[in-house]
């Protein structure tokens, strides 16, 4: 099988190490790469949010499956245009991948099908936001309607804060406060079956503690030792089959990776946000725990025969991932910055290249992230603090608590 995969950041090379693994892929082509995905496939350079652009190179290359990772492209059309052209497309048409490109989408998607979410309000007037604001009190959460790589969502107690960035974005959705432990659940589908993998936890916020702004993520782990017994079958049954539904009867059938973010609350699990795409940092978990072949899950999905796919098959143990990221991320991002270290198994490149003379350098916010398994979550937590431990990037910084409170016993789902 011949596969041409999307994007160049961490998930990215994430899906690369596992499709490469994957003794069904017999061709792994990347675009745009980056030093890690470079490694394992060949590199190409392709503008992603060009439909035809990419529609032309899948055609060039013979493609079996083309993976989309980002969400940019999806929302742009790529699969729209590399379906039109006869290829097997895992990642969802301009129509679907909605559920991301627009928040007020995905919540009247979610109202439609009965799907357990926070109460919101779509804004696009300063006066509605202060309305809103009003209506649900602190702390205040307001989300960009569109596409913000992830960072696009503020939460915060100062009602000044809120009001100025609903503004700033000019459309937001303004909703409640869901109070509870976050889960991210993938479900790869092919419109009709669904099958869910292992949960994961990340964290967004940039400091120790939940402190500081939102980021992209700064490291997830997983599996989740407290979440509730049958959790996976609520949400699958409450959740993602009556969303599937709902889009199948928009005519906006979906065909790749639903990400759902919940709260787990006291009244039971509520979608905080649908994404089009693998999740970032959790695919790195999730894939290392991943003992089935990729490559043959996710053209299942994409030529619709996923109800015909064998049952997963999972290793044991945990992981963890922590992210190490640039001097100044989020608000800004210093790039250019040497990187040694880097050259050891479970480092996974998010934003880095390679300068003429070879050198590793940093060319993003999120730059690495160390990746390490074990037979517990205590053991994988202390093997990928080791791991970031041996990696030198001036100015790096990385969070020093990622799955300490779940070792620890301390993670509660509110009764």
């Amino acid at each position: 099988m011949r596969v041409f995969l999307l994007g160049g950041g961490g998930r990215e090379h994430a899906l690369a190490l596992s499709l490469a693994d994957d003794p069904s892929v017999e061709r792994l082509v990347a675009a745009p790469g980056n030093p890690g995905i470079a490694e394992v496939a060949e590199l190409r350079s392709v503008d992603l949010t060009d439909p035809h652009a990419v529609a032309a190179a899948a055609t060039e290359m013979r493609a079996d499956l083309v993976i989309v990772g980002p969400e940019a492209p999806l929302v742009a059309g790529v699969a729209d245009a590399v379906r039109a052209k006869g290829i097997a497309c895992f990642g969802p048409d301009a129509a679907a991948a909605r559920i991301e490109g627009s928040k007020a989408f995905a919540k009247d998607v979610m109202i439609a099908a009965g799907v357990p979410t926070a109460r919101a309000f779509a804004c696009g007037s300063a006066d509605e936001a202060a309305r809103a604001l009003d209506e649900f009190g602190a702390p205040y959460v307001v989300k960009n309607d569109g596409l913000a790589a992830g960072k696009g969502v503020v939460v915060t107690d100062d009602r000044a804060a809120a009001l100025a960035h609903a503004v700033d974005c000019g459309r937001v959705v303004i909703e409640e406060h869901l109070a509870g432990p976050e889960v991210s659940l993938f479900v790869v589908t092919d419109g009709l079956a669904a099958v869910p993998l292992v949960p994961a936890q990340d964290f967004k916020r940039v400091g120790d503690g939940d402190t500081g702004p939102n980021t992209g993520g700064m490291g997830a782990y997983a599996p989740l030792p407290w979440a509730p017994p049958g959790l996976v079958d609520e949400v699958m049954r409450t959740v993602v089959h009556p969303t599937l539904a709902e889009l199948r009867g928009r005519g906006a059938p979906f065909v790749g990776l639903l990400y759902v973010g919940l709260a787990l609350t006291a009244q039971g699990p509520k979608v905080i946000e649908f994404n089009a795409r693998f999740g970032d940092p959790e695919t790195q978990v999730v894939l290392a725990l991943l003992d089935s072949p990729l490559g043959e899950l996710l053209h299942a999905a994409a030529t619709g025969t996923l109800a015909e796919h064998p049952p997963l098959r999972w290793r044991g143990g945990a992981a963890v991932t922590v992210v190490l990221a640039s001097e100044g991320y989020p608000a800004s991002a210093r790039v250019g910055d040497e990187i040694t270290g880097a050259d050891r198994p479970g480092v996974i490149h998010a934003g880095t290249t390679r300068t003429t003379d070879g050198a590793l350098v940093s060319a993003g916010g999120r730059v690495l992230c160390a990746t390490a398994t074990a037979g517990d979550l205590a053991g994988a937590r202390d093997a990928a603090y080791a791991l970031v431990g041996q990696i030198d990037l001036p100015g790096g910084h990385h969070r020093s608590d990622i799955a300490l409170a779940a070792v620890r016993g301390e993670v509660a789902v509110p009764a």
